[in-house]
């Protein structure tokens, strides 16, 4: 792998041959099929071959490529069993790693940043990196006062590497909507699009991250490192180790998955209640399960490690309280009340009737977790929901297609989706209803007083 693949044409004519190598290997499937090979294990070399070389692809242009492919690993879990096999590991490699940027490229980007003397900021700088993201690569350092570091490195030309893949993978979103049943793609390429330049600004990431750092310095759940330092296109923060949370999906005890997933569900509802903000990157990449204090071993004394926090959404009034007064509604049975404020809020366009029985059975998979004291997530149980919405015939698929999705509930529905992903992955049993009354607004019956 040489530097970041900039030129327009070449990261096209990358993309642009995905859909060619899908009809080729369909092409090869029937040959082995006519070879006398079953059906079933040539259906299953296919999918393997197909997910290879898209998510080879995918993590070699980085950029918006590698972005998209990230965001689409964390629905992995509704993909159906015999499919899902052959693109689990190559959905997951993405949420960890991409092909390294060439160490002198590196150099001159800190060169650029820091001055020709940046390396007397470091007592220690590792060349090799120790992680790799859509824009951006990580490595491992110790700055001067001794701390060790996190110094996140921008791809030269990511800008203009992001907005051209999205350009192009909207372009293919028919052909990859069948990777994520039952969601639409192209609104998921549209708004990462929009955020490019949010993504790319590493001041705007550093004072979302270093509010984070403030707010939960001394909180015994949720560890978020500190900004140490900053430059046009270099983040330096405080190291933290731990557990890569796709770890504790695939390797991970029971106590662990259920902790990592009840620590996952409080960050998400309490961090905007809590500064105002919402992390709205929740792919295992970006989670460490870590020991507690004085490196307690049980379950209760392990803390959720938190990184990336280069897509936010701002929300001074933390989560809309229509949707907690919604949720509540539901839960309790109340079709009519929750229909009334769906549609007060463009959730219902006027001039679409719906029934709102029917509407409240459709909110059956965000409601069913919040009806029970602790709710098991489960791939099979993503699936289900996932094959209900998916199909064609579906009073709820069809349901879903008169719905309107209001801009401003854009990026919160996908992280409360990828969240619950993430969840099911992990197959955690969660106490999702504690987290909800005590940090979503209007889920709680309101004080008459």
């Amino acid at each position: 792998m040489s530097d970041l693949p900039r030129k327009a044409v070449t990261r096209t004519a990358k993309l642009a041959a995905l859909p060619l190598g899908f009809a080729g290997r369909a092409t090869w499937g029937l040959g082995k099929r006519i070879g006398g090979r079953s059906a079933e294990l040539v259906a299953r070399e296919l999918q393997q071959r197909t997910a290879e070389q898209l998510f080879k692809v995918l993590g070699e242009l980085k950029g918006g490529a590698m972005k998209f492919g990230q965001a689409l690993s964390v629905f992995e879990s509704a993909l159906p069993e015999e499919v899902a096999g052959p693109y689990r590991a190559a959905l997951t490699k993405l949420q960890d790693a991409a092909p390294p940027m060439p160490t002198r490229t590196v150099h001159a980007v800190l060169e650029e940043g820091l001055g020709a003397e940046w390396r007397e900021l470091f007592l220690e700088f590792e060349d090799k990196p120790a992680a790799a993201a859509s824009i951006g690569q990580v490595h491992r350092a110790v700055w001067h006062d001794g701390r060790e570091v996190a110094v996140k490195v921008q791809y030269p030309g990511a800008g203009e590497a992001l907005l051209s893949d999205l350009t192009q993978l909207s372009r293919f979103a028919r052909l990859l909507g069948p990777l994520v049943p039952g969601m639409d793609i192209k609104p998921l390429i549209a708004e990462m699009r929009d955020r490019v330049s949010e993504e790319l600004d590493y001041a705007l990431e550093a004072e979302a991250q270093q509010i984070h750092a403030e707010e939960f310095a001394d909180d015994p759940d949720v560890v978020v490192p500190a900004v140490v330092h900053r430059a046009e296109q270099i983040l330096v923060t405080e190291w933290m180790d731990g557990v890569p949370l796709a770890e504790v999906i695939a390797d991970g005890t029971e106590a662990q998955r259920d902790r990592a997933g009840q620590l996952l569900a409080r960050f998400l509802f309490s961090g905007p209640a809590r500064t105002g903000l919402l992390h709205a990157d929740p792919h295992p990449g970006n989670f460490r399960l870590l020991p507690g204090a004085d490196e307690d071993e049980r379950p209760e004394g392990w803390r959720l490690g938190v990184l990336d926090f280069g897509t936010v959404d701002r929300l001074p009034g933390g989560l809309p309280e229509t949707i907690g007064t919604c949720l509540r509604m539901a839960v309790t049975g109340e079709a009519e009340t929750v229909y009334e404020l769906l549609c007060a809020e463009g959730f219902v366009k006027e001039s679409v009737a719906l029934d709102p029985d029917a509407v409240l059975e459709y909110l059956l998979p965000i409601i069913e977790p919040a009806e029970v004291e602790a709710f098991a997530f489960s791939r099979g149980w993503m699936r289900t929901q996932a094959a209900r919405i998916a199909d064609p015939r579906s009073p709820a698929h069809q349901l879903g297609k008169r719905l309107n999705l209001p801009p401003s509930y854009l990026l919160i529905h996908r992280v409360t989706l990828s969240t619950i992903g993430v969840l099911c992955q992990l197959n955690a049993t969660v106490r999702l209803r504690d987290e909800l009354a005590e940090w979503l607004p209007g889920f709680e019956e309101p004080d008459p007083a």
